[in-house]
């Protein structure tokens, strides 16, 4: 979570975050999550946002995720001219 929060920037939006501001390590997300589930606040967290996407008509219920990453790899030689 925190490599994303420093490289994808719709996730630094989405969490309300700047790269001027300092952003949340590790450690202190996982304390945050760790408060979520000892107070049981997880599963009403995700209905009320569940809730919102639904009225919104936005909420997914099936779908493909695809990976993007790029990656180093070598020029394909399938196409060039014999």
């Amino acid at each position: 979570m925190e490599d994303a929060l420093y490289e994808i920037a719709s996730m630094r939006l989405f969490a309300r975050l700047s790269l001027d501001s300092a952003l949340p390590d590790r450690t202190t997300i996982m304390n945050f999550r760790h408060l979520l589930e000892q107070h049981q606040l997880a599963r009403q967290l995700f209905k009320t946002i569940n809730r919102w996407l639904a009225e919104a008509g936005v909420m997914m219920t099936q779908g493909t995720l695809v990976d993007a990453t790029i990656i180093e790899a070598p020029s394909s030689t399938k196409n060039k001219e014999q």
